[in-house]
Parts: structure tokens; C-alpha cells; sequence
């Protein structure tokens, strides 16, 4: 799964990487959790192809199907299994017409601990580079004409590397996939389906970190820091619940990722 993300890269650098059109200038954020906004890329549907441009768009991250009456009713989707998106009702309209590609560095995973708290851990590329993951997004329309758009993130079983902490990691897309990804006009549910699967095994590198990542109001460079294994026994912060356990209870605006 992936509960938590982080964008700290400066702007311009992430802007190069993924070649959208805006221009946005932001802060970093180191801890980034669901029901947030999240900036994801998407392709512009256009039939003219001088027209389809990537762009940055902000999104709630919790992924609501159009046909939801009442998102307190429904749980909170952060994650699609790619073994199911193409045939659970869910998703399999917004994997055929609605796909896009979440922005981020870093994310985090908890491993669990018998009788012990979950250790956290700091994932990114070794390269240092953005990290670019599937995603799936839907317009939500709301009971009084309002639209919100949400996404969530498509993950896959762990490669080795990641094993050693989590069963699942999210789907991550090299730049010469981008395009195949995103354009659903001109590649197929298939064709997107065979990106599906865990990156390389030397594409990562991960390191424990202390527990203050558990709460969302931690949004500092100093919860990435490395640290010994051992001095988490005598941390107290639990850690999150699991996002399939939460309801959609929040204020359903688009928000400011970054204010």
C-alpha cells in the first residue's frame, strides 16, 4: 500500500521530470497523508494532438466513484489493487478513460512488529529523481452541483527491496512510460495493465525512521532522518490507523496542497 507521500524536490526540477505545462512554485512538504490534496499529472483530452499537454492538477486523495450518494458512507480509497482495477466497478471505468500519474520523492511504509509498534520507513529512488506513480482519478459529483476531483494510487505486490517491509508497493513509472500511462485515447486498458508491476530492484533504497511520521501535523525535513532500529522501542507515537478502516468524514473541497 502507500498511506503517506512527500514532495521536497525543488519545483522546477519536478516541473523537468514530468514536462507539464504550468509553472506552480511551492514549498516542500514532508508528509503528506490521505483526504489532503495531492498534485497529480494528466493528459488534456484533446482530439488535436498539439493540444494534449501534461498538466498539474490538484486532487483530494480518496478516490470516490461517481455513482457514490454520500462519500460518510463509503471507505476511504487511497489505493487501487492492480490485480482487480480492470474489472472491480469501481475502477474500471477510470482505468479505461481516467488515469494519471501522482507527484512525489518519497513515500513511506510502516513493517510490522510482533508485540512491538510498527517501525516506519523512508522509501525513494536511488537516483534521487521524483518518484511517478499510476494512479486512477474520478470527478465526484456532490449533491448540490459541486464536482470534486479524487485519485488514488495504484500498487502492485513488493519487489525484493521492498519485502523487507511491506507485501505491496505502488506501481512506478519510468518517463519513457508516461505517455502509455496517461493517454487513454491512444493506449489501451492492455497496454497500461503491463506497466503494472513492480519497478527494478535496484530502482529503491529505504531506511527506518523515527515515529513522528505518524502524525500528520510532523511536516518537517527532520522526519526523514535515519535512525537506529532500536531507539523505536522507545517511541510512543502509534502508528496510523489503516486508511481501509476510514470514512470519507472530511470536507469534501479541492483545498490548497500547499498553503
Amino acid at each position: 500500500m502507500c498511506g503517506r507521500i512527500a514532495i521536497t524536490l525543488p519545483p522546477d526540477a519536478i516541473r523537468a521530470f514530468f514536462a507539464y505545462a504550468e509553472q506552480p512554485n511551492f514549498p516542500p512538504r514532508y508528509n503528506i497523508a490521505p483526504t489532503q490534496p495531492v498534485p497529480v499529472v494528466r493528459l488534456e483530452d484533446s482530439h488535436d494532438p498539439a493540444k494534449r499537454q501534461r498538466h498539474f492538477v490538484l486532487m483530494r486523495w480518496g478516490f470516490l466513484p461517481a455513482f457514490v450518494k454520500d462519500p460518510k458512507d463509503y471507505p476511504l480509497v487511497i489505493n487501487a489493487r492492480s490485480e482487480t482495477v480492470v474489472e472491480k466497478a469501481s475502477f474500471r471505468n477510470a482505468m479505461k478513460r481516467r488515469r494519471c500519474i501522482f507527484i512525489a520523492d518519497a513515500f513511506y511504509e510502516w513493517r510490522r512488529r510482533e508485540k512491538k509498534a510498527s517501525e516506519p520507513f523512508l522509501i525513494r529512488r536511488k537516483d534521487g529523481a521524483p518518484m511517478a506513480f499510476a494512479g486512477l482519478w474520478e470527478t465526484w459529483p456532490g449533491p448540490n452541483g459541486e464536482e470534486v476531483e479524487t485519485a488514488c494510487v495504484v500498487t502492485t505486490h513488493a519487489n525484493g527491496t521492498m519485502a523487507a517491509v511491506h507485501d505491496r508497493m505502488p506501481v512506478i513509472l519510468e518517463p519513457e512510460d508516461f505517455d502509455t500511462w496517461l493517454d487513454c485515447e491512444h493506449h489501451d486498458v492492455d497496454e497500461a495493465a503491463a506497466l503494472m508491476r513492480p519497478c527494478d530492484e535496484d530502482i529503491l533504497e529505504l531506511w527506518p525512521i523515527s515515529t513522528r511520521v505518524n502524525k500528520v501535523g510532523n511536516d518537517d525535513a527532520e522526519i526523514q532522518t535515519p535512525i537506529d532500529p532500536q531507539s523505536l522501542d522507545a517511541e510512543t507515537d502509534p502508528a496510523p490507523a489503516p486508511p481501509r478502516k476510514q470514512r470519507a468524514k472530511k470536507a469534501m473541497g479541492q483545498g490548497d496542497l500547499f498553503g
